[in-house]
């Protein structure tokens, strides 16, 4: 649902539909199916493909990586001698850059890639060096270069996460007198407020602080590796949406706001949150491939084969009324681990479940689960290395998934959850708010287990519930029924995609 601070504003621009269609350029470090790294791969997939549907011409440019695949994605040359930076002196030709393209022959989606040998094509991983601010420095310059020398140009572009923040920066600064440019409409869309550049944005000496008022650096300028690229977007972007309604507002507070609260206040009647989607063609228990049975919400009942495919897969015992939770996750403190490292055990021993892990990330996480596997052997299992089957397969078998997070600007995995009537078990914050209802069977509504408070009991409390509700079959049907047939589709998401594209286009032209 379409919501921010801007709260007249919201209400007048549900009023109508805009009609216009735009020319849209989405810029990311990656992208589906080309590259996906994490959650920013899939969107950059799913929702430049929903605006598509609804008539408007969506087209992506991240980088060429070594790692995309030319067989199953042939690419050809698009624009040869990209110059990003003709004044700086490049003796050894690492600026060198070409532009090249990809046409999906099913649906006619254009992709651009920005190839450069030194910054891309010899790097093994998409992210984790330490001139990545640089590496995403030249992304930006070069989508700008490209857009001047292309037949295509774009009306809109939408600039994810720190990483191409300095395209609103770009374009409000040093090209504001060019005369392509200068009229391109630039929506800033953070996806995690965290990571704002290559350093913890709580610990930067005050030499460092990037203030965010001078000019972007030339690339060989030891200065463009302490940029603040999330800071910079937010200040010049036309208009900055998150991925949740809740996220938007979290992030205007001290406790979310990463350090830019402040400066998000400055700006919120430019701020909005738009709950992300999935892709609820492939996610499809009717359909997926990945099920040893498929069924719908309108016959649950064989549901249960996939249970008992989940626990032989783990080496677990076949119960088909074991209440079975899993989590899918990354290792991650903000995933709420330190929360699960305080209950997990003392649930397993006061209630009968098995308990499924699949995931990677930092090491003591992993120990434990390792630890509780030898304590626990019939009990809890795990995978702990990314392998794309296994989600499908927990999601399509698992009772409930558990996701204790301390933030979490959107989140998928609950959404994906529910699709396969696996019900979750949440905190409420971010989208996980804005996605998941508690269950309250007396007024006969909720989709899953929610609690507020980031402590160990207010957790516990709401795995109990979880466990009694399952042990009431009827009632269990009801929610998993109620849980699958939720609208999470990417359609829904794009159309008020839509109303903040016109909203920044007003914005940029009284600028």
């Amino acid at each position: 649902m379409f919501k921010g601070p801007l709260g007249p504003i919201c209400l007048f621009m549900k009023l109508f539909e805009p009609k216009k269609k735009y020319k849209i350029l989405f810029v990311a470090s990656e992208a589906a199916p080309f590259v996906k790294v994490g959650g920013l791969g899939e969107v950059m997939h799913s929702l430049p493909k929903a605006m598509r549907e609804l008539g408007h011409e969506a087209r992506i440019m991240i980088p060429k990586y070594a790692t995309v695949d030319l067989e199953k994605y042939p690419l050809h040359l698009e624009y040869e001698g990209l110059e990003l930076e003709p004044e700086t002196k490049d003796p050894y030709g690492l600026l060198k850059s070409n532009v090249l393209r990809h046409e999906d022959k099913n649906d006619g989606a254009v992709s651009y890639f920005l190839e450069n040998m030194e910054y891309y094509e010899k790097r093994a991983n998409v992210y984790g060096y330490s001139d990545d601010t640089a590496r995403w420095v030249l992304l930006s310059k070069g989508v700008l270069e490209f857009i001047k020398v292309s037949e295509w140009k774009p009306n809109i572009i939408v600039a994810a996460d720190w990483q191409t923040g300095f395209i609103p920066n770009l374009i409000h600064v040093d090209y504001k007198d060019d005369p392509v440019l200068s009229n391109i409409t630039v929506v800033f869309s953070i996806h995690n407020l965290r990571w704002q550049g290559m350093f913890e944005p709580r610990f930067v000496p005050e030499m460092d602080f990037d203030a965010g008022q001078r000019k972007v650096p030339d690339l060989f300028d030891p200065a463009v590796l302490k940029l603040n690229g999330m800071k910079r977007g937010i200040m010049y972007a036309d208009v900055i949406n998150t991925v949740s309604p809740t996220y938007a507002r979290e992030i205007l507070t001290e406790e979310f706001g990463e350090t830019l609260s402040r400066l998000l206040n400055e700006r919120k009647d430019r701020l909005f949150g738009i709950l992300n989607g999935i892709n609820t063609d492939d996610l499809n228990p009717e359909t997926d491939e990945n099920l040893s049975t498929r069924y719908s919400a309108d016959n649950i009942q064989n549901r249960v084969a996939n249970k008992e495919t989940l626990q032989k897969q783990f080496g677990l015992p076949i119960d088909k009324d074991k209440f079975v939770v899993a989590m899918v996750s990354r290792f991650d403190e903000q995933k709420g681990f330190d929360l699960i490292t305080q209950t997990l055990e003392s649930l397993m021993q006061n209630l009968d479940f098995q308990f499924v892990v699949v995931g990677e990330g930092a090491p003591v996480y992993r120990d434990y689960f390792e630890y509780l596997k030898k304590k626990y052997p019939e009990r809890i299992s795990g995978h702990f290395s990314f392998d794309n089957r296994l989600p499908r397969l927990i999601f399509g078998g698992a009772d409930a998934i558990l996701i204790p997070s301390r933030f979490e600007p959107s989140g998928l995995v609950q959404m994906e959850a529910m699709r396969y009537g696996c019900i979750p078990i949440v905190r409420k914050v971010g989208g996980l708010a804005d996605s998941v209802t508690d269950f309250d069977p007396g007024r006969k509504k909720g989709t899953g287990f929610v609690f507020e408070k980031y402590e160990p009991i207010s957790l516990i409390i709401s795995f109990i519930r979880a466990f009694e509700v399952f042990r009431q079959k009827r009632q269990w049907e009801i929610l998993v029924k109620r849980a699958m047939k939720e609208d999470f589709s990417w359609s829904k998401s794009a159309r008020e995609y839509v109303k903040i594209f016109q909203l920044a286009t007003k914005f940029h032209k009284e600028k």
